[in-house]
């Protein structure tokens, strides 16, 4: 009779090692809200007894003391399951955010690699062309040209400047 029960508990995910798992995910929330700048904790929805908590853990120095501390917020956490939902839901959102941007940086990398590329030129400068008609094509054609005759870095970092401000102000002009 014992063994069904055992089995059950696991078939629904309430075994032990579950268990553990789940308080493990907890316990690294704890640490990685140690862990954020003031500023990013400040954009968390948090309650005044979470701030406190987690400014306890935050400043306290010994190792053990730490790590204790950690424990504690984790256990905090966990008893206010509402509370720790919205924090890991405005975390992801948070990552998601910061892996746009970066994608975002990396694209606008690629292009000014290729308009620098004698031979990706043509091909990068269609494409700034229809993305950024705004922007001026015959300065940016100069631009690369000094750095495919030249190899010159600061013509490079240029093209990389006007691109930015250019995709800057087109989502600006998206969001209006």
């Amino acid at each position: 009779m014992q063994n069904n029960n055992d089995e059950e508990y696991r078939s629904l995910g309430r075994g032990r090692s579950t268990k553990k798992r789940e308080a493990k995910a907890v316990e690294l929330l704890a640490q990685r809200l140690t862990e954020l700048s003031d500023t990013e904790l400040a954009k968390l929805p948090q309650e005044p007894e979470l701030t406190k908590e987690i400014e306890l853990a935050r400043n306290t120095r010994g190792h053990s003391s730490r790590k204790r501390q950690i424990k504690h917020l984790a256990g905090f956490l966990r008893s206010n399951e509402e509370q720790r939902e919205a924090i890991e839901a405005a975390l992801d959102g948070q990552a998601v955010s910061d892996r746009q941007e970066a994608m975002a940086f990396h694209h606008l990398e690629d292009l000014r690699d290729r308009l620098c590329a004698a031979k990706t030129f043509e091909a990068a400068l269609a494409e700034v062309r229809s993305a950024y008609p705004f922007l001026d094509h015959r300065k940016l054609t100069r631009l690369a040209s000094s750095v495919h005759d030249f190899g010159d870095k600061k013509a490079a970092r240029e093209i990389f400047r006007r691109l930015r401000k250019a995709e800057e102000a087109r989502d600006l002009e998206t969001s209006t």
